[in-house]
């Protein structure tokens, strides 16, 4: 009877000493880590300007301007561009953020510039450079230049033009 109780103890104690084995816990750590970027900024340095645009009586055209601050005519003939061109400007921005980082440029598609009274004019097909997609310099910026093309109607009238909400240029990184 000794050696059954022996042979229980034994295995008792060996049912236990598995049986904690079987429960132990192993940890381990890691590190948790974040880089905060420069966040990406757009200042406005220079307005959109068209200039003096001539138009037809009886014509519509366009007055297209490069994001390099150049002009040309389009549509059925009704613009012509006077000798005294008046202030020809493109758009300009000045784009910051975090050195070499790349972003995504996002333009307006219209918009409306007024005389104040009851005459408008549409400014669409805008571009940019860089066009789709800016890197900004190892110091951290990018100069943005925008132009667009201005709708103008046959006898339209004469005056200052202008769009008091902006022309909208939205910059977000890659």
């Amino acid at each position: 009877m000794k050696n059954i109780f022996k042979s229980i103890a034994i295995a008792s104690v060996a049912v236990i000493g598995f049986s904690n084995a079987s429960f132990a816990q192993a940890t381990a750590t890691a590190s948790a880590s974040a880089n905060i970027i420069t966040p990406i900024s757009i200042v406005k340095t220079v307005d959109m300007n068209f200039g003096n645009v001539a138009v037809s009586a009886t014509l519509a055209g366009t007055a297209i301007l490069s994001p390099a601050g150049t002009r040309t005519t389009g549509g059925a003939g009704g613009v012509t561009l006077p000798a005294t061109t008046g202030t020809v400007a493109a758009a300009s921005f000045t784009v910051s953020g975090q050195a070499s980082y790349t972003y995504a440029i996002t333009l307006p598609t219209t918009t409306t510039i007024t005389d104040g009274a009851s005459h408008n004019m549409t400014v669409n097909a805008f571009t940019s450079t860089p066009s789709a997609t800016g890197t900004l310099s190892a110091g951290g910026t990018e100069t943005l230049t925008v132009g667009a093309t201005l709708n103008v109607s046959a006898a339209q009238a004469a005056g200052t033009y202008t769009n008091a909400t902006g022309v909208p240029v939205t910059v977000n990184y890659n």
